[in-house]
């Protein structure tokens, strides 16, 4: 595979995928990113240009998805919405990228016989309760709670799909929460990063005891490029690291690595139908294919990020205030218009 189209390669798991790329890859990389807030530039800062060409599209558009992909060995999709907050205020644009975006590029790896490995989220299945020992599973059935994970949902059954009827040479894979560098402030660690950073104490959801299943960015861009490369065509493979903490705990560390009291943030009032628990086994990945993860010690990689954010405010400081605004605005709009469901990826 000497040339990988990237979509969504300005976002934040997509920019360091690409990085992770360039490191590992002697591939040719092409980006097709429609730089909607969630994109940035700069997060492809540094890399060869002589092996990036950079595409700013909407993968809804079928001419321009065709072109690209007719000259590409695979594509790596990762371009999607993907915030429940933003899902439960507008869902529209879930719709249209998630899905209708999905169904654009399997028509046009179909006609040109292209590898394809779509990137989705363990919250398709739904959630757990806090105490039961089970994980999802690759034959975990979907129970998706939201407009985000009800589209991403929808666009892993068109994959299963067009392979079966159709023939593409696709792949899945479902991951659990990332963390790491380049991820938009509008989510939960980078938010509370940045706030502390600003002085502003964090907000926590309820009582915080929702369990979230964390990875290091870095660690998935190593699955997905194992499974790219010796995945089972037509499979579905689950990616996770073992790394389940309540949002209490995560938010209690990043207090504590930023020499803040650990009880120093406020609580705001749960958002109707939170997700319990997410938690993944990724014992096929694991054993089939011999990855692990290298970012084993959650504490270790948010001190690393936390360096990151405090390293690199020109990259995040301009989104903060507009992100903040909007959440305002969100917040208040949900409030007229009664209670809503979700979960929390973020």
């Amino acid at each position: 595979m000497k040339r990988i189209l990237v979509t969504g390669g300005a976002g934040f798991i997509g920019a360091n995928f690409v990085h992770y790329l360039t490191e590992h890859s002697d591939a040719e990389i092409t980006v097709l990113d429609a730089l909607t807030y969630a994109g940035n530039l700069e997060s492809l800062r540094g890399i060869d240009k002589s092996r990036l060409r950079v595409v700013i599209g909407d993968i809804t558009d079928a001419p321009l998805v065709d072109e690209l992909v007719a000259v590409t060995d695979a594509v790596v999709h990762f371009a999607a919405e993907s915030h429940n907050d933003n899902s439960l205020f507008d869902p529209r644009p879930f719709l249209d990228t998630n899905v209708v975006g999905t169904y654009t590029l399997l028509e046009a790896v179909r006609r040109h016989g292209v590898r394809f490995h779509h990137i989705s989220t363990d919250e398709v299945y739904g959630d757990l309760e806090l105490e039961d020992p089970a994980r999802f599973t690759e034959s975990t059935p979907y129970n998706p709670s939201s407009p985000y994970s009800s589209t991403k949902a929808a666009s892993d059954m068109l994959v299963r799909a067009w392979v079966r009827s159709f023939g593409v040479r696709a792949t899945i894979s479902n991951c659990s929460n990332n963390y790491g560098p380049y991820q938009h402030v509008e989510k939960f660690i980078p938010r509370q990063i940045t706030n502390i950073l600003h002085g502003a104490r964090p907000k926590l959801y309820g009582a915080g005891a929702n369990v979230r299943d964390w990875i290091h960015v870095s660690d998935h861009s190593s699955a997905v490029w194992e499974i790219l490369r010796r995945g089972t065509l037509g499979k579905t493979y689950l990616i996770g690291a073992d790394g389940e903490k309540s949002n209490r705990e995560v938010l209690q560390a990043i207090l504590g690595l930023m020499g803040q009291d650990p009880d120093a943030f406020d609580t705001v009032t749960d958002r109707p139908g939170h997700d319990l628990r997410y938690g993944i086994d990724s014992t096929v990945l694991r054993e089939e294919l011999g990855w692990s993860p290298v970012h084993r010690d959650l504490a270790a990689g948010l001190d690393q990020t936390i360096a990151w954010y405090r390293e690199n405010p020109w990259w995040w400081e301009g989104a903060k205030a507009e992100t903040e605004d909007r959440y305002l605005q969100q917040a208040a709009a949900q409030a007229s218009m009664g209670p809503g469901t979700g979960g929390d990826k973020a």
